[in-house]
């Protein structure tokens, strides 16, 4: 990768080929932390695998993760709108991602969890039986209907040009609590899998990052405390459940690079972790004033 230090221009009509190697999951994740602080809002056309086994798939990013962003002050312009599906290893996706511009984020608050009271999701197929989609809704929803009544996923079947370049199949669930908070879970079929072993697969990830507490899920734990520290100087707090490896490494780069330090607090009664820090008060120079 490299990086060439300066402005972050921003602006409509940029398109870029994510490749085969990774999906565009991978790429949107650092896009989420430079776009806020561009000169314009973001549009950008990105092509590649938009769902694949080593990273988080666009229907993820775009049920669970986007809506987290509103909290720090993006809300109106963000979008992730899929064009096309595009699975290993032919790729063949395309997504359009549109994000505005802030002059500074928002601290956030986020400590209450609250009580699971919906589970949604999509399953996609493109290239297979108008059945895998059926099938792996079957799976899916036979494991979260035992311990939840409100629970639908949609299903998103593909052929010709819209279904990419390469067959497959997988799903995307998200559990919304009564605050607000959500917990993503995904799968994408391996070779030989069935549909109703990647259903379920998804479903029993999705019950381990409910189980995991927090108000925020573990893929996204780190985007959270990224924008946390670039926030205002203000103590910015957020609940959590067991740290990843990838944290705890995040963490120390923060204090590092930024200098700031969250203050960690077990929580025994709900075995979560409370995290505050204050913010290093980073303003988007770029913006323009108009």
């Amino acid at each position: 990768m490299r990086y060439k230090p300066g402005m972050i221009t921003g602006g409509a009509g940029i398109e870029h080929d994510c490749g085969k190697t990774r999906g565009i999951g991978w790429f949107l994740e650092g896009l989420l932390c430079l776009v806020p602080f561009a000169k314009v809002p973001v549009a950008i056309q990105l092509k590649g695998l938009t769902n694949e086994e080593t990273g988080l798939s666009v229907d993820y990013l775009r049920t669970v993760t986007l809506p987290l962003l509103k909290h720090f002050g993006l809300s109106e312009g963000l979008e992730l709108r899929v064009v096309k599906r595009g699975a290993r290893p032919g790729g063949g996706g395309e997504v359009v991602f549109r994000a505005p511009v802030v002059k500074a984020l928002k601290p956030i608050n986020l400590v209450h969890v609250g009580q699971v009271r919906r589970v949604r999701g999509v399953a996609f197929a493109a290239k297979v039986s108008p059945q895998v989609p059926n099938r792996l809704v079957d799976a899916a929803k036979g494991v979260l209907l035992k311990v939840l009544p409100d629970v639908y996923v949609y299903t998103d079947h593909l052929r010709g040009d819209k279904a990419g370049n390469s067959s497959g199949f997988g799903v995307s669930l998200v559990a919304e609590t009564t605050n607000g908070s959500l917990f993503g879970a995904e799968a994408s079929a391996q070779p030989g899998q069935a549909p109703e072993e990647v259903g379920l697969s998804a479903a029993k990830l999705l019950l381990h990052e409910v189980g995991n507490g927090g108000t925020v899920d573990s893929a996204n734990q780190g985007l959270v405390l990224t924008l946390a520290a670039l926030c205002p100087e203000d103590v910015s707090r957020v609940r959590l459940g067991k740290l990843t490896p990838q944290t705890i490494r995040l963490l120390r780069l923060l204090r590092d690079v930024f200098g700031v330090v969250f203050k960690i607090r077990a929580d025994a009664e709900t075995k979560t972790l409370l995290l505050s820090c204050m913010g290093i008060g980073y303003r988007n120079m770029a913006k323009s004033i108009a």
